[in-house]
């Protein structure tokens, strides 16, 4: 199998996109996640590369650079979310791993100002469909605090199976924190995720998920 099947994409849903990360994106990156600050905190992993309060290019320079060179040994897709064609927050598909896995871990986070449209949903549906029917994937995980309900709430109603606790499982905003790990394997959306979502999402309104 190749690898690099399946990136660099680009998706779209109506307003909603999915763009390969860049490194000119670094401006609206960082004044966007230093505007998000306290709305990020809670859940962000504590890692020194990509720090909320520095203001310098050379983290996210670092961070693009590995992430973009995972993704030419497929071993990440790191997208960024845009909303009617701007910046909105980031989705990353990561540690995929090949062989009799063929899995990964999926994280995400958007703009405060976003939060309620339902872009998080459509965006991950996007990814999910992307990952399983294109690029070959056939297991992802979502680890998620227990405390980070509008997070839990996307994957809940995307249909993510709750599969329990992992302990200490992230060092996230100064200590190791517990994780609630949900998980999707391509036989639990035959049709597609993003076809489920579209048919729910059209029966109820959203409710304040991000």
């Amino acid at each position: 199998m190749d690898r690099l099947r399946g990136w660099p994409a680009t998706l779209a849903e109506g307003p909603v996109g999915l763009r390969p990360l860049r490194l000119r994106d670094v401006s609206v990156w960082r004044e966007t996640r230093l505007r998000n600050a306290n709305w990020l905190r809670p859940w962000e992993p504590s890692n020194p590369e990509t720090p909320l309060f520095r203001t310098g290019l050379g983290p996210y320079i670092s961070m693009v650079g590995t992430l973009r060179r995972e993704a030419r040994q497929g071993l990440a897709l790191p997208w960024v979310v845009t909303w009617r064609g701007a910046f909105a927050g980031q989705l990353t598909v990561g540690a995929i791993v090949w062989g009799s896995a063929r899995s990964a871990q999926v994280g995400y986070w958007i703009s405060s100002a976003l939060a309620g449209r339902g872009i998080t949903p459509t965006a991950l549906a996007m990814a999910v469909d992307h990952c399983f029917f294109t690029v070959g994937l056939h297991r992802l995980e979502a680890n998620i605090r227990p405390e980070n309900h509008a997070s839990r709430r996307v994957v809940e109603k995307l249909g993510f199976r709750e599969e329990g606790i992992r302990r200490r499982h992230l060092h996230i905003d100064g200590a190791w924190r517990d994780h609630i790990c949900y998980a999707l394997t391509s036989e639990d959306v035959p049709r597609g995720l993003l076809d489920q979502w579209r048919r729910t999402s059209q029966k109820a309104p959203h409710d304040g998920i991000a």
